[in-house]
Order: structure tokens, then sequence, then C-alpha cells
């Protein structure tokens, strides 16, 4: 039975994430494997690489199902994309080896979160960015950032209410871009983080994210972060990012090359 493995790009306004749950009228999850089933007659099983909250995009999102179909993987990407509903597209298709698993076989996720910094909302930037009126020090942003960098407990950065064997992760990037106006002074525009791992917890980038904002307005010192850390409180960490601003831009696997976005 051939393995499938897609890469999906949506917008994620108007979905209640990736993930089929009991109550939730509209999920990624179940318009594609609805997809498939409108398709092909078969149900099949979506295995999403991230299970990305309601109201997060992607750009790169895998997700690998098991069907037989006499479909070739660049059929079955063109007829996905006739059905499925607006905000989903199917980027990539191809078959791949029978163990692949598009979650358990993940080296790395790379997420990116966008701020608008301005004086006034930008109604063009609004579904992508949280807009944020108080002028960020992008620097004090950065330095605060890398003091997460490396394996630690990050229970400070999980929701409450969360349910994980382990709340050790791994961070490989965290970084801040933005242009300031000068050295050491606040930036105004756009500014983006980028937060690569090896796994999240629930809501930690978006957390990670109202963190940084903190320090952005000195609400908080940069170096503090590794006492947010040591807590292992979620009152220790700042406020949850909105949803709207992350997008999941890249999920990386042990045998493929890396490229910077």
């Amino acid at each position: 039975m051939p393995n499938f493995r897609l890469t999906l790009e949506y917008d994620g306004a108007g979905f209640s994430g990736w993930q089929v749950q009991a109550g939730a009228v509209r999920t990624l999850q179940g318009e594609l494997e609805a997809a498939v089933l409108r398709i092909t007659g078969v149900r099949a099983r979506a295995h999403g690489a991230g299970r990305t909250d309601a109201g997060v995009h992607a750009e790169g999102q895998v997700a690998n199902l098991k069907l037989e179909t006499a479909l070739t993987a660049p059929a079955l990407q063109r007829a996905l994309n006739a059905v499925l509903p607006r905000g989903i597209a199917v980027v990539t298709a191809e078959v791949v080896e029978d163990g692949f698993h598009a979650r358990h076989h993940a080296r790395a996720k790379l997420y990116r979160y966008r701020i608008w910094n301005g004086p006034r909302p930008s109604p063009l930037r609004a579904a992508r960015a949280w807009w944020v009126k108080p002028a960020l020090d992008v620097a004090a942003m950065a330095s605060a950032g890398a003091l997460l960098l490396g394996r630690h407990d990050f229970a400070s950065f999980q929701d409450v209410g969360s349910d994980v064997e382990s709340t050790i992760r791994t961070l490989t990037r965290c970084d801040v871009l933005g242009t300031p106006v000068s050295p050491g002074q606040a930036a105004r525009g756009e500014i983006e983080i980028h937060v690569e791992g090896s796994g999240f917890l629930r809501h930690m980038v978006r957390i990670l994210a109202g963190t940084l904002v903190q320090a952005g307005t000195r609400r908080r010192e940069p170096g503090s972060l590794p006492a947010v850390l040591a807590a292992r409180d979620r009152r220790a960490a700042g406020p949850t990012a909105p949803p709207h601003g992350l997008t999941l831009v890249r999920v990386s696997y042990a045998s493929e090359a890396r490229s910077e976005p």
C-alpha cells in the first residue's frame, strides 16, 4: 500500500487546529481526510508532523497517509487541490518508504512568529502578525532569546493543564530579526522570531514570543530568562502571544539537507 508524504500550506484562520478532536467543527486533518475519501472512496488516517493550534498557519506542514489507490503522487496532489477548501493546499506529494511517519521521524521543526511593531495597526498585516504598539528593543529580545538555546526544562513555557511525560526540550535556534532605528534604539516595523528545535510543548513558541516581547519593552530584564526556566512555573513566563502570528515554516528529517528559510 503506497505511503504518501504531503507538504501542506494552510491559513489556520477558521480551523480548530490540525488534529481531529471531539467538538471541533473544522480541523485541517479532518478536511484532508475528507478530501481523500471524496477522491478515492477510501478512509485513510493522515498523520501530521506538528499538531498546530487553532489559528496557527503553516508553510511546510508534513503529513503522511497510507492509501490504496492507483493514483500517482502528482495525480493525487492535483486531485486534492481541486477539492480541498480554500485555505489549504498540497505543495508537494511523493511516495515514500512504508515505515515513514511524519511526526515520529521528524528531526526538527522551525516556527516563525511575526510582530508588527508600530504606533498604529496595519490592516494588511493583521491576519499574520501580532500588533504590539510600544516600541520594542530588538537587541534586548535577541539577548533574552539566546539564553533559551540548548537543552532545558521548559515547564514555565507550557500551557497550564498540559499532560506530557517530560517538559525537557532542546532549542537550536532562537533568532529575533528586526531593524533598529540606530544602535541601542528601539525598532519600529516588522519583527520576526525564528525558533527551531526537536520538539515543542503546547503553546511553547507563543509563550516564548510573549516573554521576549516583555524583554523588548523592558517589562522584564533580558538576563532573567534563566530564572524563568528554573522556576518551572507557567506564572514566571510572559503572556501567550495570539495564534495568528505563528507559522510552522519547515519540518526537517534526518535524510534531508538543511537550508535557511
